[in-house]
């Protein structure tokens, strides 16, 4: 996602913050240079025109040319007009008081609009709400049955009727009231192109659910298409907000800096990858910073907190402190942490990555060798690799399809990185010893001290963090 425009950011910026001053040429040739990399990635050129006037007009002002450092001015400059564009806040979504809120949803044939709204009501579920969906797309074939089939991974109830699209969604929606459903959303048809027939039978669905909300789901890889035909539906809908799909897919990126700007609407979330759980709210200063290569750290740990028990990896990191970690510890965090979704977009989060590894494609299936690698060894084995001589080498390969040299690699690290981890904990229990014999406080007592009326405890040890792929160290076989 947005590939392309971040590679040309990141050359552009990195030369302006390399100099100690920046003059009128020095912006007016970055400018230049921002202006054809957005035309390249698609944006809609009066977005381009906007952007770039109001952030020159910014970069030739005083907050950069009195900065003891303008290059880095420039690119907060450049971060906060990108918000601006993206939408600036975070679209805001309300609950009806008198129960259910209905959503209706609109867009085009192919943009993935029944599949986003499965994941709508995947994402409604995590917020303790109660939702429905209604099929009222009667036109496509066995699009009821992919919204049942869907719907089916997430235990939500569907409601459709073969007595036409409005029935279906009026009869939907008493069925939501009497169900006690707090949230109802309406799959509505789409077509190959905006025409009258659907703008007339989706203006008639509107009309009879009355939404709380009108959601237009457009393809982000269409590029200014999807602008098109945002404004095109919001001249019959008025859309409340925009759902785009396939942001995982274009590497350009030029409909979700367009459509905001353009149509007047916000984006309201966006979907990133195939799974029922890749759809989030969207937050357009999270994506201005991943687009300046930043990295996305906030994404990243509510993802974090989504998927790993707290106290759970508490005990695993202890046990790794005290080198009782196993190998069924470890598979156990690399199954959570493929739960946080695709491991290039988690890599594509992370600030600091170089740009090759945000880039490249991560095989997963080395992940998958790691993994039949273990579940090929005995439990004893898995609790201590010491076992594990030629012959049990060359059973535990055959059995996971690996070579005895995959399988003595990834013991071989394994062990130094729970030996290492290990002499770790054993720095950690000494610097507690010395912290024990320091100056007690003026009561006697170690560990508490005042801070003005109020009491402040200390802890001896600090917490130990959240256990992850990369505080394991471990090379996968191959590399």
């Amino acid at each position: 996602m947005f590939e392309s425009l971040t590679d040309r950011f990141d050359g552009i910026l990195g030369r302006l913050k390399s100099k100690g001053r920046l003059s009128d040429s020095d912006v007016a040739e970055a400018m230049r240079e921002i202006r054809l990399a957005l035309l390249e990635a698609d944006v809609h050129v009066s977005v381009v025109k906007g952007f770039i006037a109001r952030t020159e007009k910014r970069c030739l002002d005083s907050e950069v040319s009195e900065s003891l450092t303008p290059g880095q001015q420039v690119v907060k400059i450049v971060s906060d007009e990108l918000k601006s564009i993206l939408g600036g806040e975070p679209f805001q979504f309300n609950y009806e008081e008198k129960p259910p809120t209905v959503v209706l949803m609109a867009g085009l044939q192919g943009s993935g609009k029944t599949t986003s709204s499965a994941k709508l009501a995947q994402w409604f579920k995590s917020q303790g709400r109660n939702p429905m969906l209604v099929g009222a797309d009667l036109q496509r074939p066995a699009a009821v049955e992919q919204l049942v089939t869907l719907a089916d991974q997430i235990d939500v109830p569907v409601f459709s009727s073969p007595n036409g699209a409005v029935e279906a969604a009026r009869e939907g929606l008493i069925e939501a009231k009497a169900s006690g459903r707090d949230v109802l959303i309406v799959d509505t048809a789409g077509r190959i192109t905006v025409d009258t027939d659907l703008m007339d039978e989706i203006a008639e669905i509107s009309d009879s659910v009355e939404p709380t909300y009108t959601f237009l789901v457009v393809d982000a890889m269409t590029g200014q298409d999807a602008v098109n035909t945002a404004e095109a539906f919001h001249a019959t809908l008025e859309l409340d907000a925009i759902i785009l799909t396939k942001l995982d897919g274009d590497a350009r990126g030029g409909a979700a800096l367009s459509v905001k700007e353009v149509v007047g609407r916000p984006i309201g979330f966006a979907s990133t990858g195939e799974k029922l759980d890749d759809f989030d709210q969207f937050y357009p200063d999270r994506m201005a910073e991943r687009i300046l290569g930043m990295g996305d750290m906030l994404t990243l740990i509510e993802k974090a907190e989504q998927v790993f028990e707290q106290e759970a990896a508490e005990e695993a990191a202890q046990r790794l402190l005290e080198g009782t970690f196993t190998l069924d510890d470890f598979v156990a965090q690399l199954r959570q942490v493929r739960q946080m979704g695709n491991l290039s977009s988690i890599m594509s989060m992370m600030p600091g990555v170089p740009k090759e590894m945000k880039n490249a494609e991560i095989d997963e299936r080395e992940i998958d060798r790691v993994e039949a690698i273990v579940l090929s060894m005995t439990p004893g084995e898995r609790l201590d690799p010491d076992l594990v001589d030629g012959s049990r080498r060359a059973r535990i390969a055959k059995g996971s399809g690996t070579s005895p040299a995959q399988v003595s690699n990834l013991l071989k690290q394994f062990k130094e990185m729970r030996k290492m981890m290990k002499g770790m904990s054993g720095l950690g229990t000494k610097a507690k010893s010395r912290k024990g014999k320091g100056k007690k406080n003026k009561k006697g007592k170690k560990g508490t001290h005042r801070s003005g009326n109020s009491r402040v405890q200390t802890k001896d040890a600090p917490k130990i963090p959240h256990l992850s792929i990369d505080d394991l160290d471990i090379t996968l076989p191959g590399q």
